[in-house]
């Protein structure tokens, strides 16, 4: 008996299997045998190499860094100072009841947020005032010239020795619940006067940062702290508060009481870090791996084999994994390892990716993170990247490094929503040494091909 299908029933079928919940197979069951696709899996050899940095990235960040710290590992030298403007609020102002109109101390007082090394190693540290009002929409790099800002033929408004660890103060009071770690350095009373002479002659001035800025009084341009002397130890400086120290009469309390009025270095002013690092000659010597340093020291480069995939075939997924050393040398104070780190392409890196406020797209950037199971840095899935490189090239559009990518440690911010908003480079101090250079690694590729 033959069976025939009318051209409503053949509809009636059709939808019946579009409606279906199950869709996985759906074209598959209806293709020839010999349309069904096979999976193939290459490996092909990658160069890399270290890229030096040259001590100068964009210098983006709301951490300050102050200290000079010898890797125990590979014996380079990281050595750090910093420049800050100082915010004024709007609400600024001084209580009308300050006893005998006359300011008690000045001070400046740096918020140590965590630090690397050892706390117990003695440091000098000199405060300059700048002269030069730094603008807030000019890029500044790590290595900045500090002495385009101050005067450097005079003499500091102060000196401190200190160590992280302050010994000044009681154990007690050292661990106690709230104490939040600082170096505090005292400046020259008079200048907190002459800010409050010019408070009660005219409030005006104070009526944002840029008139603060303007106003010709001690420290209004921002302060220069250059690290004189020490080894062993970089803080992170969070907050830096200007502090004006006074005693007023408090009516509530009927009597008088202690006050502050303070400017601080905030988001709203700049912040620049100057990095100094000695002996990364010798990593960038080494030929038989790479090295991922930070701040502002070695990048890891990447020559994706654009010429050798078949572009025949369907590329499914590119992975890209880069397998770390273990340290050599046991030390309480070893740096660690870069937690997140960017794929962007040589490129878009020098165009500003930085600069111009960019992200990972997915597309021709990525970040991932050390994975520390497995010791290594993986990129799952590159991809639409190698696409867009057998593109340009097929277009004639390539330049000279279309398929050499950098491998740059970074800080990510996310929003509430999880996602990506923010990328900067990480400025703490990390390193990282991974399998490369002589030795090439390998870029797993997985194909589709249709028999």
């Amino acid at each position: 008996m033959k069976i025939r299908f009318t051209l409503s029933a053949l509809c009636a079928a059709l939808l019946l299997i579009a409606c279906d919940d199950n869709t996985a197979s759906l074209g598959v069951d209806m293709m020839p045998n010999n349309d069904f696709v096979s999976t193939i899996y290459k490996s092909y050899e990658t160069e890399t190499r270290s890229y030096a940095v040259g001590d100068s990235v964009l210098a983006r960040s709301n951490i300050s860094y102050l200290g000079r710290f010898t890797d125990p590992e590979t014996g380079t030298i990281i050595k750090s100072d910093f420049l800050t403007q100082l915010h004024c609020n709007e609400s600024f102002q001084f209580p009308d009841s300050v006893i005998n109109d006359s300011i008690t101390a000045t001070e400046v007082k740096l918020f140590v947020k965590e630090f690397v090394g050892d706390s117990l190693t003695t440091f000098k540290v000199s405060v300059y005032p700048l002269n030069v009002v730094m603008d807030p929409d000019v890029n500044y790099y790590t290595n900045i010239d500090p002495t385009k800002y101050y005067d450097s033929t005079q003499p500091p408004i102060a000196e401190k020795w200190y160590t992280l660890s302050d010994r000044t103060i009681e154990d007690s009071k050292r661990w106690a619940k709230g104490y939040y770690n600082n170096i505090t350095i005292p400046l020259p009373r008079e200048y907190g006067q002459a800010i409050y002479d010019a408070y009660r002659k005219d409030p005006s001035t104070f009526a944002n940062t840029e008139t603060w800025q303007q106003s010709g009084l001690p420290c209004c341009k921002g302060l220069y702290f250059k690290l004189e002397s020490g080894d062993g130890a970089i803080a992170y400086i969070d907050i830096c508060q200007f502090n004006i120290d006074y005693r007023y009469y408090a009516p509530t309390l009927k009597t008088d009481t202690a006050g502050t009025q303070q400017f601080a270095a905030t988001e709203e002013v700049v912040q620049e870090t100057r990095f100094e690092n000695s002996n990364l000659d010798v990593l960038m010597d080494v030929t038989d791996a790479t090295y991922l340093k930070t701040p502002a020291g070695i990048f890891t480069e990447v020559t994706l084999p654009i010429d050798s995939f078949d572009v025949k075939d369907t590329l499914n997924t590119v992975s890209l994994t880069l397998t770390r050393y273990n340290d050599k040398v046991q030390s309480p104070f070893k740096l660690n390892i870069p937690a997140t780190v960017l794929l962007v392409r040589l490129d878009d890196y020098n165009n500003g990716f930085f600069e111009n406020y960019e992200v990972a797209n997915g597309v021709t950037s990525y970040i991932t993170k050390f994975n520390n199971t497995n010791n290594t840095f993986t990129f799952s899935n590159i991809s639409k990247l190698i696409t867009t490189c057998i593109a340009e090239k097929k277009k004639g559009t390539a330049s000279e490094n279309y398929n050499k990518v950098l491998i740059i440690p970074v800080e990510a911010t996310y929003n509430s929503s999880s996602q990506l908003v923010k990328l900067s480079h990480d400025f703490s101090m990390r390193s990282a040494k991974l399998v490369g250079g002589t030795d090439k690694i390998k870029l797993d590729v997985i194909y589709s091909r249709f028999k």
